[in-house]
């Protein structure tokens, strides 16, 4: 069978729009599919910083999804499963590019609350209190004291918790002195939750990056979602100075 002149005249014409509709299924079948952009993050970091501001993330690319995941240990893009991770460090980890976010600022801080019962004022007023140690930050009470040059007040034993979300959450509760992560902790000391003591802040030499595979290129979801992060801490260091 064959067509007719004027059926093949009619194939002409509607091609176009059959195209058309071909394209749209298309696309409309990739989007459903889409891979979410996974990201690594540490808990501090999702909790203390990133999670409240979620929500603007998504009304800025509402196209994109999410995956992500906490982890401590340094990332290994080849084992990893993730697209991007929020790493603490020297930057220079070998395969890996990266991008600075924050500097690694700290200083002790505490509840209001202790203040008043402990008489904080002076830095030997930290022998009347415990100290509050963070498993996976543990040189921070050492850096700071040896700063301040008194090391000799580390003879305080403390308490240690296994994260620095847990270290943060007793100090609110005026268990006793942590040193904290000024940047992370910026919501607390805005609402007096937490204040920082001594007026000592102490930038440690390391910082938090952004990290992604050398071999891997940056897709578009991936580089949206760092231009979002660096305009959301440029916005927050805008706010504190």
């Amino acid at each position: 069978m064959r067509l007719t002149s004027e059926g093949e005249e009619f194939q002409r014409q509607i091609a176009p729009a059959f195209r058309i509709i071909d394209n749209a299924t298309a696309n409309i079948t990739a989007t459903g599919k889409a891979e979410p952009l996974k990201i690594r993050l540490y808990t501090t970091f999702a909790a203390k910083w990133l999670i409240h501001r979620l929500p603007s993330f998504y009304v800025a690319y509402p196209q994109i999804k999410l995956n992500i995941s906490n982890m401590v240990a340094p990332i290994d893009f080849e084992k990893d499963k993730v697209d991007l991770a929020v790493q603490f460090g020297a930057g220079n980890w070998p395969g890996v590019e990266t991008e600075l976010l924050f500097k690694d600022m700290i200083q002790p801080v505490c509840s209001p609350k202790l203040i008043k019962s402990g008489r904080l004022f002076e830095l030997d007023d930290l022998k009347k209190v415990p100290l509050l140690h963070s498993h996976y930050r543990r040189t921070d009470w050492p850096d700071w004291l040896m700063a301040v040059k008194r090391p000799d007040l580390l003879t305080n034993e403390g308490i240690s918790f296994p994260s620095s979300v847990l270290t943060y959450q007793a100090a609110v509760e005026g268990v006793g002195v942590a040193v904290g992560q000024l940047f992370l902790l910026r919501n607390e000391i805005q609402d007096g939750t937490l204040v920082p003591l001594f007026n000592a802040p102490f930038e440690r030499p390391m910082a938090h990056y952004v990290a992604w595979p050398k071999q891997r290129p940056l897709g578009r979801k991936a580089r949206s979602f760092i231009h979002w992060l660096k305009g959301q801490i440029a916005e927050s260091h805008a706010a504190a100075s």
